[in-house]
């Protein structure tokens, strides 16, 4: 489970606990590998199933399942989900408010779609800015006919919902000075983290044996690896610091470069660079707290500088320090809180710095590991997040009272 799949699923079953009628409209699990599981495949034939999970009613429906790699691929299977979920939608109860979360935008239009035919509000939910972040990493142009297409969908969203949800600061200041969306439009419920699940607790003594990592400083990416994240300057830095034995860097994932990246560890004969196929949700803490430092890395792109990743709240709440090589919101967290070493983003120089200079005091470690728990425990707790999110809807439907929220 990814983070935008993490992010529906825990604020979801924090909701169906404080009382609310939950349902989630998704998708048969097959992110990245395009491969159903076992599980599903009887259900995935039947084109739809309903499960009752947490307290939270989920409805997933069929769609082309096809690996994270190809764009055209990727276009099928957002259209199939677009049209298979505006359809089966139809068919469920009423809802007081129906929240469409993006990316991908085509979920935007099945949940416009959905809202007005409930006749309920629809709530546009923006975790990542498109087109524009498909431009900073080279997918198309300003000019493309892609970028035009996104971009009219794009505004046709903004401008048809009735709120807009954005998970930083940033991007609201986006869409109000590039989009013209009024201010009282635009609401921020920033990412949070599950506290007790990323917690310095959750770490597994005998992890760091079964990878053959024991007595080793363990630098680690955990996460998508994707054309976003700047992973050759994460090879270039371990490139650097091939001499020194005692560290080791860790890719945990899956993603669109996964294939190239892992081909180009290896033509490098990388031998401090080990991968790991991505892992179950409820494993991830553990391999946090198996790591001495863990890494955060975007491209150098000005529409990056509005980001804050989930993987480094949820570092910082396993008490880890963080490197994070992205500028702007993500920046400012870590530098408020304390909790880690910023460095300029692709900059594989000041990466391998950072990773000697945690290597080299485990009280520094220590110390940046405890500030950024302490912080996250103060700002972005999931159970803290939800509660201001009800808030955000409670407004939208003018109204204080239990309701049933329906997210697409």
């Amino acid at each position: 489970m990814g983070a935008p799949a993490a992010r529906v699923s825990e604020l979801s079953r924090h909701w169906a606990g404080a009382g609310h009628e939950v349902t989630v409209l998704t998708g048969f699990p097959n992110h990245p590998t395009g491969i159903v599981p076992p599980q599903y495949r009887v259900k995935f034939r039947h084109l739809v199933s309903r499960e009752l999970i947490d307290g939270v009613n989920v409805v997933r429906t069929w769609l082309f399942p096809f690996p994270n790699r190809k764009a055209h691929e990727r276009m099928l299977n957002y259209s199939s989900f677009c049209v298979s979920s505006a359809s089966t939608g139809m068919f469920l109860s009423r809802p007081d408010v129906i929240i469409a979360t993006s990316p991908q935008l085509l979920v935007g239009l099945s949940g416009w779609w959905l809202a007005h035919y409930k006749r309920v509000p629809f709530v546009f939910e923006v975790r990542d800015l498109w087109p524009e972040s498909l431009v900073a990493v080279g997918v198309g142009n300003h000019n493309s006919w892609l970028h035009r297409s996104l971009a009219r969908v794009a505004g046709f969203l903004y401008r048809s919902s009735q709120h807009i949800v954005v998970v930083s600061p940033a991007f609201k200041d986006h869409l109000i000075t590039q989009w013209g969306v009024p201010p009282d439009k635009v609401s921020t419920v920033e990412n949070g983290v599950e506290a007790n699940l990323f917690s310095p607790q959750s770490a597994d003594p005998g992890l760091r044996e079964r990878l053959a990592i024991e007595g080793k400083f363990v630098v680690s990416y955990i996460g998508t690896l994707g054309m976003a994240h700047g992973l050759e300057s994460v090879l270039e830095a371990a490139s650097r610091l091939r001499h020194a034995s005692q560290i080791v860097f860790l890719l945990i994932g899956d993603g669109a470069e996964k294939s190239r990246i892992t081909s180009l560890a290896r033509e490098r004969q990388l031998n401090n660079v080990r991968f790991l196929d991505q892992q179950p949700r409820e494993q991830i803490p553990a391999h946090i707290c198996a790591s001495d430092a863990c890494l955060v890395t975007l491209k150098k792109n000005e529409i990056f500088k509005t980001v804050i990743p989930t993987k480094m709240l949820e570092f910082m709440s396993c008490a880890r320090p963080v490197i994070v090589g992205v500028d702007g919101q993500a920046r400012k967290i870590i530098e408020d809180a304390q909790a880690g070493i910023c460095v300029e983003p692709e900059n594989p120089e000041q990466i391998a710095s950072a990773i000697i200079q945690l290597s080299s005091s485990i009280d520094l470690r220590e110390l940046l590991g405890r500030n950024g728990r302490r912080y996250i425990a103060q700002h972005f707790s999931r159970d803290k997040t939800a509660g201001n999110y009800l808030a955000v809807l409670e407004t939208v439907l003018g109204r204080t009272s239990k309701y049933q929220a329906a997210a697409a």
